[in-house]
């Protein structure tokens, strides 16, 4: 079977629009985001180009993917539909397996360097949590009650949104997300040789998901809960300053 992933960008396209068009349109939420989205990537890409560097291949480096410039990192599509449908993805890393020589096996050096994207939005969330929590505590009066300083606060916030929302859907066992590849060091010699040769259908899988609720019911109290935790723990912490 196969299923041109051409196609698949096309009906997210839409459906993106189709969430701009029924959920309304913000510039100031536009422009509030697009911080947020462009660190949540940038680094997303380079904590992947990192650990394959780590681990031996340095395919990522000359491709120029070890950098922390946005402009190595982003995917027109991904970052659009980041920015208006919460959900998208960054340039994929190239990687060599081959070129592994840390020893463990290939399989397990594939998913170190798969979940380090995801863990790395983890990572930010937590920094940029603190960021917004400390702000809170130690920052004048004057600083937070002006229009600037409500900017700044918002779009920390949601640069934790974004990372952590970035985070759980990569982690999500579907192709072509990192999760899958995750998932693959987990499985038989013959449940990953049929998990390839299926990745077409999972594709369709991913996009049923995406386009119905069941995205909604599985992925929103994921991050609901992770962001609800960041609050509970870190704002518990600064409020003994505030």
């Amino acid at each position: 079977m196969y299923f041109d992933t051409r196609y698949l960008y096309i009906i997210l396209i839409i459906f993106a629009l189709f969430s701009i068009i029924t959920g309304g349109f913000s510039i100031l939420s536009l422009l509030l985001t697009i911080p947020g989205v462009l660190i949540a990537i940038t680094f997303h890409e380079f904590a992947h180009a990192f650990v394959a560097v780590k681990l031996g291949d340095e395919t990522p480096k000359n491709q120029g993917r070890l950098n922390l410039n946005p402009f190595s990192h982003l995917d027109p599509i991904g970052l659009v539909m980041l920015i208006f449908a919460h959900i998208g993805w960054g340039k994929p890393v190239q990687i060599n397996s081959n070129n592994f020589t840390r020893k463990m096996s290939v399989k397990t050096a594939e998913a170190l360097v798969s979940l380090a994207g995801p863990v790395m939005n983890f990572i930010l969330a937590v920094i940029f949590a603190i960021i917004f929590y400390a702000l809170q505590a130690f920052a004048t009066s004057f600083v937070l009650e002006n229009q600037i300083g409500e900017i700044i606060l918002a779009m920390v916030q949601y640069t934790v949104i974004v990372n952590v929302g970035l985070g759980v859907f990569n982690l999500i066992p579907l192709p072509p997300l990192d999760g899958s590849k995750v998932l693959a060091a987990f499985l038989s010699y013959n449940a990953k040789r049929w998990f390839e040769e299926h990745t077409q259908l999972f594709y369709i899988i991913f996009l049923i998901i995406w386009i119905t609720p069941i995205s909604s019911i599985i992925i929103s109290p994921i991050i609901n809960g992770i962001t609800s935790g960041l609050d509970s723990l870190i704002g518990g912490v600064f409020s003994l300053f505030m």
